[in-house]
C-alpha cells in the first residue's frame, strides 16, 4: 500500500494524526505535486480546520490551476460554511475541468437548492443519479427537487424508485403521502404516513399529516 492510500485509509478510520503525518511526508517528498495538498486539505475539512484547508487547496491550485479536485475541495469547504455562491462557483469549475463524478454534481445540485434555485438544481441532481445509480439518498434529493418544482408525476415516480432501492426510506413514504394528498387520495396518503411512522416513529411531518387526515375523515363520517 502506497503512502497516499495508507493516509486516506487512516483518515477513513478517523486516525487523523497518523493521516496528517503521512500527508506531511508526501508533501515534503513531492512539494510541487498538488495531490498531496488536496488530500491534506480534505483531511483538514474533516476535522473542521477550514481556514488551513482553504490554504492547502489554494496552494494546489497555484501549482496546477487545472486540478479539478482542488476546486471540488474548496466547494465542500465553502458549503460547510454556508457560503453557497462560492461553493457553487467552485463545484462548477471542477465540472468544467472534467471532474465527472456523482459527488460533484450532487453537491452542486444541493448548493443550488440551498439558494432556492430549485429548477436549476434538477439537471445536476439527475446527472448525479446517473453516475451513482445505487445511491438512494441522491435519488431522493432529485425527487424532492422535482416535487418542489411542481413536477409532481415525475417526483412520484422517483420516490417509488427510492423505495425499491430502500424500503425503509421514511422520507420517501412521507413525500408520496403528500403527493397522494395533492391527488385527493386520502387513503393512500394515510397509508404512506403510517409507513413512514412505522419506520421512523418520531417523523413529525408524517405524524402531522396523519393527524390532519384522520381529523378530515372523522368530519366526513360525522
Amino acid at each position: 500500500m502506497d503512502k497516499i492510500t495508507q493516509a486516506i485509509t487512516y483518515m477513513k478510520e478517523q486516525k487523523y494524526e497518523d493521516s496528517a503525518k503521512l500527508f506531511t511526508e508526501i508533501i515534503e517528498e513531492n512539494p510541487e505535486d498538488p495531490i498531496g495538498y488536496i488530500n491534506f486539505g480534505n483531511l483538514l475539512v474533516h476535522i473542521n480546520e477550514l481556514q488551513r484547508a482553504e490554504n492547502f487547496f489554494q496552494r494546489a491550485i497555484e501549482l496546477d490551476e487545472h486540478t479539478a479536485t482542488a476546486y471540488y475541495g474548496l466547494g465542500n469547504l465553502y458549503f460547510e460554511q454556508s457560503l453557497y455562491p462560492k461553493a457553487a462557483e467552485n463545484f462548477q469549475k471542477a465540472i468544467e475541468l472534467g471532474l465527472e463524478e456523482s459527488d460533484v454534481y450532487y453537491m452542486l445540485g444541493m448548493t443550488l437548492q440551498k439558494q432556492e434555485q430549485l429548477k436549476l438544481s434538477i439537471p445536476y441532481l439527475l446527472r448525479a443519479t446517473e453516475l451513482e445509480e445505487d445511491d438512494d439518498e441522491i435519488l431522493f434529493q432529485y425527487g424532492l427537487a422535482l416535487a418542489q418544482s411542481n413536477h409532481i408525476e415525475e417526483a412520484e415516480s422517483v420516490f417509488e424508485k427510492v423505495l425499491k432501492k430502500n424500503s425503509k426510506h421514511s422520507d420517501a413514504h412521507y413525500n408520496l403521502g403528500v403527493i397522494s394528498l395533492y391527488n385527493d387520495d386520502a387513503k393512500s396518503a394515510l397509508d404512506h404516513f403510517n409507513k413512514a411512522l412505522t419506520i421512523q416513529s418520531d417523523h413529525v411531518l408524517a405524524a402531522n399529516g396523519k393527524k390532519q387526515i384522520e381529523e378530515l375523515l372523522n368530519q366526513n363520517e360525522a
